[in-house]
């Protein structure tokens, strides 16, 4: 046994070690996170002014993570560096505590909620495919999907409604791929005779994908439970369910309809890589492929279907009159579903909480970056700036400076930093209960519409972005940019002009 432990340590390389620090990120990115680590603690000795210099350089840093999602989760690199900070003495390990404990409200809200919705799948795979089949007009469809969407996330997670999204779109994808080639690889040649049906198919479903993604979105800016954020913001404001609706309604009901009108434009424009059509051959197998799926349907499998539209009943009307934090809203359709479904195995409950659970712990990430933004008085400068202008112009300010560093890094984490810096600046009686009041809005309005531009910015897009549907349907991330360019526009502007003249 010695031997072997012996020969075991001796196999053991430096280069073992290397290869295994961040898997198989590029390896200029894991030298990159090596000099940050490096840097960080020598910056941080600087007399006077370390600590500040060595704090935005870990925010800096830590944004860095968040825009290269798709080279390495930010989880591991963004911690190593937040994990770095308090061990060299930037915050204290209670003030993490601290700021998880102001956050749990979010934490809860992903933990249930999104879980809770995954028991949901069945009736929106329903709608949605119900919708695909039975709508022949595309730009009727499209209006459908973004509109669809948008109400859906407005009560449930925009992560799971494109989740969902992503299921009816890829399962009718292999439905027809696997006619076109007769077998089940998806990446197999097509015959000559199918080639030009099935790239027009990835166009239409690249288009359709694009708009529901956007209705997440348009929908998710809307109410409290519509993104992570909003619970933050929600907390910090004091609003309830229907005040944060209707707080935010200046802003966010003008975006909806100019987001509509967008999406219906480039229907009839097809600029921008929208305007693809189904195949009628394509559309022929579709529609054989879901009446054969009807008619297939048990008692058991209605039975379901039933209990998941009661479920979602009671959702919107405890949501509506707050009968409970969102979070154990969300426990209760748990339970609810589960039980009244015949849920019950441990190892079929298990994958309703996988989706969520990576950005919770990012989250607390989060929020210990947080608590060394506050320890260091990171944003104190900036923020004395911003409030230092005419209030009038304030909300426009923070909408545009949050939208646009929420296009490059991530929503969350901008709405968190922000929203606590006006909250503090509140506290200390520098602003009114009514500047307070707009600057929120702008906050939430900020990260959730302009933010679209990038799937960096919106959890959904880069969902979408990362799926096993994107590369079948040759959806990159220069494509989804350059799709998302005209709703980034119209909606963005639109929503300055209600943050700035509405609200």
């Amino acid at each position: 046994m010695i031997r072997t432990a012996s020969a075991s340590v001796a196999n053991l390389s430096f280069d073992s070690v290397k290869n295994n620090f961040l898997g198989h990120s590029p390896k200029w990115y894991k030298q990159l996170i090596i000099v940050f680590l490096i840097i960080n603690p020598l910056l941080y000795l600087i007399p006077e002014h370390g600590g500040f210099i060595a704090g935005w350089a870990l925010v800096l840093e830590f944004i860095f993570t968040l825009a290269m999602a798709l080279k390495c989760y930010p989880l591991q690199p963004g911690g190593l560096l937040v994990f770095e900070a308090f061990v060299i003495g930037m915050a204290d390990t209670y003030s993490i505590y601290e700021e998880i404990e102001t956050g749990l409200k979010v934490i809860l809200l992903l933990m249930f909620m999104v879980a809770g919705i995954y028991f949901m799948k069945d009736l929106l795979l329903f709608t949605f495919t119900k919708l695909l089949v039975k709508v022949k007009s595309k730009v009727l469809l499209s209006f459908l999907f973004c509109s669809v969407a948008a109400i859906l996330s407005a009560f449930l997670d925009a992560l799971t409604v494109t989740a969902v999204i992503i299921t009816v779109a890829g399962g009718f994808y292999r439905v027809y791929h696997r006619v076109a080639t007769g077998d089940v690889d998806l990446e197999g040649d097509v015959p000559d005779l199918h080639a030009s049906d099935l790239g027009a198919f990835r166009h239409f479903l690249r288009g359709l994908m694009m708009h529901a993604a956007v209705g997440t979105a348009l929908g998710g800016a809307m109410t409290l439970v519509g993104e992570p954020q909003n619970v933050i913001i929600a907390d910090r404001l004091d609003w309830t369910f229907i005040e944060f609706f209707v707080n935010m309604s200046p802003v966010t009901l003008p975006v909806f309809v100019v987001g509509l009108i967008t999406c219906v434009f480039l229907e009839l424009t097809k600029i921008c890589g929208y305007g693809g059509k189904i195949p009628p051959a394509v559309y022929e197998v579709l529609k054989e492929y879901d009446l054969a799926q009807g008619a297939a349907m048990s008692g058991q499998q209605k039975a379901r279907l039933i209990v998941q539209a009661l479920a979602a009943v009671f959702l919107v009307i405890a949501l509506a009159l707050h009968w409970a934090e969102v979070g154990v809203v969300g426990l209760a359709i748990i339970i609810l579903q589960s039980g009244l479904n015949g849920t019950v195995d441990e190892h079929h409950i298990a994958p309703a909480f996988l989706e969520a659970m990576p950005f919770t712990a990012l989250l607390a990430v989060f929020f210990a970056l947080v608590a060394v933004i506050h320890e260091q008085h990171l944003f104190s400068p900036v923020m004395h700036w911003v409030l230092a202008m005419e209030e009038s112009v304030q909300p426009g300010v923070f909408y545009i400076a949050n939208g646009l560093l929420s296009a490059i890094s991530d929503n969350v984490f901008v709405a968190t930093v922000y929203i606590n810096e006006i909250h503090t600046a509140f506290g200390a009686g520098e602003i009114s209960r009514t500047q307070f009041d707009k600057l929120g809005v702008a906050i939430n309005t900020g990260t959730n519409i302009p933010s679209i531009l990038t799937p960096n910015g919106q959890a959904a897009f880069l969902f979408l972005l990362t799926s096993s549907l994107a590369p079948l349907i040759r959806l990159s991330y220069g494509r989804m940019v350059m799709m998302a360019i005209p709703y980034f526009i119209t909606m963005g502007t639109m929503g300055w002009i209600a943050v700035q003249w509405i609200l």
